[in-house]
């Protein structure tokens, strides 16, 4: 039996991001092409939906704390819900909060150009899950036996 091109693989969220994640800025809706002709006819922009499982994909950029290369450390990630999901944490710093995701898959995909091609992953998850905190991690300004440091 071979895998099929496009196999999303299930893979926990410790297993893939160790560290954790750090959200950068909102979750946006993943907006499908439109050409300069469609804007100027005045066509409304449709938003992309997932033909595994046909849920409105949402984007979210993320950072990977444990990533040692720079130019992968940050990325965007796919979510896969019918209304828009909300992280369950509050900023740390301006625009920058700690998340986890719950559903994660893993899709192997080729990237770079050339000689330096390298393996890559497309990151699909279901929506946040609320972030486990482990002694000394819990955000700055956050107090012992609050909600934000919890676990969960």
């Amino acid at each position: 039996m071979a895998i099929s091109k496009g196999y999303r693989f299930p893979v926990s969220f410790d297993d893939a991001f160790p560290q954790g994640l750090v959200m950068v800025g909102e979750v946006m809706p993943d907006r499908e092409y439109q050409t300069r002709h469609e804007r100027a006819a005045g066509r409304p922009v449709l938003q992309r939906v997932d033909e595994a499982t046909g849920k409105r994909q949402w984007k979210v950029t993320v950072t990977d704390p444990h990533e040692p290369n720079a130019k992968r450390k940050s990325f965007e990630i796919t979510l896969l819900a019918d209304v828009q999901p909300l992280p369950t944490t509050g900023e740390v710093l301006s625009g920058m909060r700690p998340v986890e995701l719950e559903g994660l898959t893993a899709e192997p995909r080729v990237a770079g150009n050339g000689k330096f091609k390298y393996q890559s992953f497309v990151f699909r998850t279901t929506g946040f899950r609320a972030v486990r905190w482990t002694a000394g991690s819990a955000p700055a300004g956050s107090k012992p036996g609050s909600a934000d440091a919890k676990a969960a």
